[in-house]
């Protein structure tokens, strides 16, 4: 299948309908904290001002329930992108209401519209043709750079394509880059190649890694999952966050790893604690020692250092997942030393988006990664091996682009 792209599109002088994704994280004052996905997005966006397109702006922020709520309003981020664009962005009051559509309708070549907060609307999350169709007639092209969503089946990712045939509709230059980095990066991966997964709960990872096991030389497993994996091998792991129901899932990972010649790491010692607090002592212990009523909380010093040693030779390195409770400064460390010497490597680094992409950005080593996404639950999915339906919205028959 071949993507459709912004660039096979002839769009100067027109109208343009963009998907963003501009879900950014604010403080208790209403001030973004984290404007990456903006800045992300701001590629596509130049290449339609310099075509001279009129430009309508979509996104979601948040989870409104299909009413206006102001806490989720777009003020934030029509502010924050006029700022970085150094050029006019108008926002509507609504986003298919009599001013966004007055607004759409006025809209000249060079001026940039932001409709309000796409999910204000009931039918954005239920992939409501009729609400797709008014999208769609503000506009003659559609692009998607939301990688973010584009696991989502929801109106304006996936049923406003329906509006509009392969000669006006393609992917931005944001959701090209996730694409060619995590569907491509998995197909033809420079060796070694190590995939490190971490992270709560295994249910929540399972499939990415069933998937990813034929496609690795080394797998690093950190998190509370690693939990599971040593509870499936016999060891009692105290009060630690277990799957039981996953055990033989577990021990069907680590033997297809042992099949397939695939080199399997679990953290050899962990920080224990008898409760997930600030001020709680805490112990240092290997896997074997952990107490029956402490709770482990991240990876030790000892599991740091043997993944170093197995990062030492990889060419590629996939990461998704942090390797203990990273949020609390005492329960960190594995998880920044980790970061640290993946940092230090000079393989091709991609960051799997969320919780992982947060951590990087604390411990301040953004700029040594190849690859940080904007989507942690569409990453999953392409890790998964599944076609997102935004993607897939975007696919015709052809071959594929190299």
């Amino acid at each position: 299948m071949k993507l459709l792209t912004i660039k096979d599109l002839e769009l100067a002088g027109k109208k343009v309908f963009i998907r963003c994704d501009f879900n950014v994280p604010l403080d208790e004052y209403g001030n973004i904290t984290d404007d990456r996905r903006i800045r992300a997005a701001l590629q596509t966006i130049r290449y339609c001002l310099d075509h001279e397109c009129a430009i309508i702006l979509a996104s979601h922020m948040g989870r409104p329930k299909g009413e206006f709520n102001e806490k989720y309003s777009l003020k934030p981020v029509a502010k924050r992108l006029q700022a970085l664009l150094h050029h006019d962005v108008v926002l509507a009051k609504d986003v298919v209401g009599p001013d966004a559509t007055a607004k759409a309708r006025d809209l000249k070549e060079g001026e940039i519209l932001l409709l309000e907060n796409v999910r204000f609307e009931p039918g954005e999350t239920k992939n409501d043709m009729e609400l797709a169709k008014r999208f769609a007639s503000m506009a003659e092209y559609y692009v998607n750079d939301a990688f973010g969503v584009s696991h989502r089946a929801h109106a304006s990712v996936e049923a406003i394509t329906h509006f509009f045939d392969s000669r006006h509709k393609g992917a931005g230059f944001l959701l090209q880059k996730e694409i060619k980095y995590f569907h491509k990066l998995l197909k033809k991966p420079t060796r070694p190649f190590m995939a490190i997964v971490g992270g709560s709960k295994v249910s929540g990872k399972l499939e990415a890694l069933v998937n990813l096991l034929p496609k690795v030389d080394k797998m690093v497993i950190g998190g509370a999952m690693a939990f599971t994996f040593w509870k499936a091998r016999g060891y009692e792991v105290g009060k630690s966050l277990v799957e039981d129901d996953l055990l033989e899932d577990a021990r069907h990972i680590m033997d297809e790893a042992k099949r397939l010649g695939v080199k399997f790491y679990l953290p050899v010692d962990f920080v224990v604690a008898p409760e997930f607090k600030e001020d709680a002592p805490v112990k240092y212990v290997t896997f074997q020692e952990i107490p029956e009523e402490w709770i482990g909380l991240d990876i030790g010093l000892s599991s740091t250092r043997l993944f170093r040693e197995a990062l030492g030779d990889c060419q590629t390195i996939l990461w998704n997942g942090p390797m203990g409770v990273y949020e609390m400064d005492k329960f960190a460390r594995g998880s920044f030393k980790l970061a640290n010497y993946v940092a230090e490597s000079y393989a091709t680094k991609i960051i799997g988006g969320g919780d992982t992409a947060d951590l990087i950005q604390r411990v301040g080593v953004d700029d040594e990664m190849t690859f940080i996404s904007t989507g942690g639950g569409a990453s999953l999915e392409l890790m998964e091996g599944k076609n997102l339906p935004g993607i897939a919205a975007l696919q015709v028959e052809g071959s594929e682009d190299e």
